[in-house]
Parts: C-alpha cells; structure tokens; sequence
C-alpha cells in the first residue's frame, strides 16, 4: 500500500538567508532533497548569482488519508453496524492500527473479541486507498456505544479532539500497572534517539511523520510504527503487540511530546513507562501520577527529565537513583 507520494514545491534562495547547503538541511526533513542533489547542483552556481530566487523541486511527501471505522455488533440478538469515528492517518498497517484503537478506547481487551475486519471498498481516495472499514466483534461481546461514541473527525495531531464529552476523556477501566517495573538504566534512555532514528525510514524519506516504539529493558525494539498522528503511531504498536507486552519488561518510546491520550492509550496497554523526544503536558503528568506510570521527557545523548515515576531509573549497578531536591 502507499504511504509516501510525491509533491512539487518551491526552495527559496536569497543570499540575505542561510546559504543554499544549510536551507538543504533545514528542508522537509532528513535526506529528503537526496533524489534531487543533481538538479540542484546544476543550477546552485546560478541561483548564486540572483539576489532572491525560488528553485522548483520534487520530493516525497507523505500520505495523509481518512480511515472510516464502523463497529458491528449484536444488539437485540440481532447485529446492527454503528459508526465509530473517522481518523486521519497514514496507510498501511490499519488492521493494527484498528486493533490500537478498540484497545486504547477499551472496546476490546483482547484481539480474540474481533470477529472480522473488512475494508468495504466504498470510499477509496485519491491514491485508491481503501478508507472505510467494518469491524465485527464476536456473539459474546456487549458495545456501550452511547458511553464511546465520538461525533466529529479526530485529525492526526490530536486523538481526543474527537471526544463528545468531557467525561469521555476518562480511563474506560481501571488499568493493572505494575508499582515497580519496569526498571531500565539511565544510559539506555540517553541511546534511545539514535537507536530509533536508525529505523524511522519513512521519517527519513520524508520527514513528515512520528514514531512509536515497544522497547524492552535491554533496549531491543519490539516494535516501531509511523504516521503522520503520534497517536495512531501508538494504536499501530499497541495493535501489533498487545498480546505479548511484558509490563516488567517493556516500554513505550515516542518521537513528539507526550500528551494525556497517549499516557492513557499506555495505561490500557499496562504498561508503566513512556519516554518521549518532547516534554509533556500538564494533564499526563496528572494522569501518569494517578497510576504511578513513568514519564521521562526531552530525552538527549547526555541528559532527559523525569517528571513522574523516578524509581523505576537505575544507574550502572542496578541501583535505584536518589532524588536530589534543588533548592536553588
């Protein structure tokens, strides 16, 4: 399937700006002008020459396409079909992606209450994506639609805007965290942007989307996923691995900010830390502290901070790491 497309567009060149070598590297992301470095080439030493001037190129760009998920299901001893939400994603991976989001909406709790997920065909879009999806969940399982119902688009930045009430921003059940694990040393946290950057290729290629990451305390990668939606970079790990998480072993890595959704979508993955690029906001804070879940943030090569959860961090010996009180 698609996930990356091509779109024209213009580099601007004024020699009161950065020089043309530093605009390349500041363009839409890693290596993504590396298709058009012979074209550029050719006319640098012209565009050196003009005072202001716009340089036409080509280069990939990723696909941004709507998903329309219907749940299936018994009502009355008879099966009716609801509308869920429609989501913005990146294609490919959807049935993970699918199964993310019944998790982390507390749908389903295991993938064995999915009966069949069937791509209709009806609302292919401009790449021939298949965009409209219906899940039927088995005979035994009961559906509060009232309770999960969103009523308007959730976009890719930002998966509880589509919440239709503020009730529904609460956890759907009562998450099984492990207080104590699990426990990883801090040099692994310090090695964890390098090790994800090596296998975000659709980041590399086009510089558009974020990344999640199943990563064990020994700093394997179970799992990474991308789109252009943090949120459903998540749904697509949770999706793929929800039956073999280890909450002793086990975290989650993620290449933004960490934002309230994604500690939730953690929590109901049971698992007890999140570890992000970006710092996060004030309710998964909250939230994280509520059920004792691990938050570290700005993760650099020689430093991160830890805004919730500091036990879990041990230093060389496998030692916990005091906490030292500023007082500055």
């Amino acid at each position: 399937m698609n996930q990356v497309s091509t779109a024209k567009y213009n580099i601007y060149q004024s020699k009161k700006c950065l020089p043309l070598e530093e605009q390349r590297s500041l363009s839409a992301g890693p290596n993504s002008l590396s298709e058009v470095e012979d074209s550029l080439s050719e006319v640098e030493d012209s565009l050196s020459e003009v005072e202001d001037s716009l340089l036409e190129v080509e280069d990939s760009i990723i696909i941004e396409e709507p998903l329309e998920i219907a749940i299936k299901h018994r009502q009355g001893g008879e099966y009716t079909t609801d509308p869920l939400m429609v989501t913005m994603r990146t294609p490919g991976d959807d049935e993970a992606l699918i199964k993310g989001i019944l998790f982390s909406e507390g749908i389903i709790q295991s993938s064995a209450e999915i009966l069949n997920i069937e791509f209709t065909g009806s609302n292919k879009g401009k790449y021939g994506i298949d965009n409209s999806v219906i899940v039927t969940l088995n005979d035994g399982h009961t559906l509060n639609l009232n309770q999960l119902y969103r009523n308007f688009v959730v976009n890719s930045g930002c998966g509880v805007c589509g919440k239709g009430t503020i009730n529904a921003l609460d956890i759907a059940y009562e998450p099984v965290i492990d207080k104590e694990y699990p426990q990883i040393e801090q040099r692994l946290f310090c090695q964890l942007p390098d090790l994800i950057k090596e296998q975000q290729l659709l980041f590399a290629e086009t510089g558009g989307v974020h990344a999640s990451a199943l990563i064990d305390c020994d700093g394997n990668i179970i799992k990474i996923a991308e789109d252009v939606g943090r949120h459903n970079a998540l749904d697509k790990v949770i999706g793929h691995t929800k039956e073999i998480i280890d909450p002793k072993r086990h975290f989650i890595f993620c290449s933004g900010r960490i934002s309230f959704e994604l500690v939730q979508k953690v929590l109901l993955a049971n698992i007890g830390m999140i570890v992000g690029i970006g710092a996060p906001s004030s309710l998964a804070i909250d939230l994280a502290e509520r059920f004792n879940v691990s938050v570290f943030g700005f993760i650099k090569e020689n430093r991160f901070n830890v805004y919730s959860g500091h036990w879990r961090l041990k230093n060389v010996s496998n030692e916990p790491i005091e906490k030292v009180v500023d007082h500055v």
